[in-house]
């Protein structure tokens, strides 16, 4: 099963996440906090590598 992009960010910006910059293969998103997580720009992402972003923003897993 697949994640798509737009679901991950959909799901970080309900926890206080903003897009900070776009980098050269990712898009930096930041909370209030400083906390800082790269997501790449890749269409889908496995359940995996959604949960691992999630998991490095702190915030709770779901996919």
């Amino acid at each position: 099963m697949s994640v798509k992009r737009r679901d991950i960010i959909r799901h970080l910006k309900q926890y206080g996440f903003f897009k900070l910059r776009e980098g050269g293969n990712h898009t930096i998103f930041v909370n209030k906090h400083g906390r800082r997580v790269p997501v790449g720009r890749h269409n889908t992402f496995t359940r995996i590598q959604a949960n691992m972003i999630c998991i490095e923003a702190g915030i709770p897993a779901i996919f």
